[in-house]
């Protein structure tokens, strides 16, 4: 059978498809543009980052959302994804934030707000501690700070039972990657209705979601590059820059932080999510009832107006001359 072609991720729509040269690589970005016309640089920018086994479909519902709050709303394939460039290296938190640094600024803007799920989170958190001049406030989605994920992984049984499976499957090469893109990818689909909340399970949605992420993880070098953020995420724990990484994220934030768990989420658990508090002067965490870890897919009309309301109050955008 042919693989899916990185191309395939560019559907028809309101969607405005660009392609951003930042940190190296091309990254494949996605504009919501439902009128014709120049690209809204003159509102304030909002960058999405999805996570594990996704690409910027995951965020289908939130573009028109905030776009209709007034925002320039992005979504992007992170490196190794989708239609991005799948180089052999970066996928660790350090090259994360590069690469989203030099997207808010290829995009035109010297600030961004960033939302972003799971390792996109991860991005969240690293781009704003290691960049902090670009980025004017975070949002994540069962994301917690990663100081606070390993603390937790650590000390409570719960959630350390919830992401050791997982995580060190992943470090097997090549059988990993296989098992991932096997059967038309059902191994994603496993992973989505294990984390996920009962009530978008019987959902249209879910069912077309579903179909789109187990055909994007088959695209050539996919599912190697979403291994290697695991896999760089484990093995850094016993190497210096993992260390180094842990110690320049070790300070807190002086901007607006918003953080979402789904109420029924088996994968990260509340504990961490609260305890980021400890990495941000001004931390805010809201609860969304009959979603798991997928709230910003499951309860879009929950997620999508406390987000835009989050932002309202940010300063306005500040363009590059």
């Amino acid at each position: 059978m042919t693989s899916p072609d990185p191309s395939s991720v560019r559907f028809a729509g309101p969607w405005e498809h660009l392609d951003v040269r930042a940190n190296g690589i091309r990254l494949h970005a996605v504009e919501y543009r439902p009128d014709p016309g120049p690209p809204a640089a003159d509102r304030p920018l909002v960058v999405f980052l999805h996570g594990f086994g996704g690409f910027w479909w995951s965020w289908r519902h939130l573009l028109p959302q905030l776009h209709e709050a007034g925002h320039r709303a992005v979504a992007v394939d992170l490196r190794g994804y989708g239609d991005s460039d799948k180089p052999p290296r970066g996928y660790d938190g350090w090259t994360l934030a590069g690469d989203i640094s030099g997207l808010i600024r290829a995009l035109g803007h010297t600030s961004a707000a960033v939302v972003g799920h799971g390792e996109g989170g991860l991005g969240c958190w690293a781009t704003a501690t290691l960049h902090p001049r670009v980025v004017s406030a975070i949002a994540v989605i069962s994301s917690p700070h990663p100081i606070a994920l390993k603390r937790s992984a650590l000390r409570n049984k719960d959630q350390r039972s919830a992401m050791l499976g997982p995580i060190t499957f992943a470090q097997l090469p090549r059988v990993a990657e296989d098992r991932l893109t096997r059967d038309d990818g059902a191994e994603i689909g496993a992973l989505y209705a294990a984390r996920s909340g009962a009530t978008w399970r019987r959902t249209a949605d879910y069912a077309e979601a579903l179909t789109q992420y187990r055909s994007a993880i088959q695209i050539p070098g996919t599912a190697h590059s979403a291994l290697e953020y695991a896999r760089w995420a484990w093995r850094s724990q016993f190497r210096p820059d993992g260390s180094r990484f842990l110690s320049s994220m070790n300070q807190r934030l002086h901007i607006p932080v918003l953080a979402f768990r789904g109420e029924d989420d088996p994968y990260v658990l509340p504990q961490p999510v609260y305890s980021s508090h400890d990495w941000a002067n001004d931390y805010r965490v809201r609860a969304v009832e009959n979603a798991g870890h997928y709230a910003h897919e499951e309860a879009p009309g929950i997620v999508g107006p406390q987000l835009a309301t989050f932002l309202a109050d940010l300063p306005g955008p500040r363009l590059l001359p």
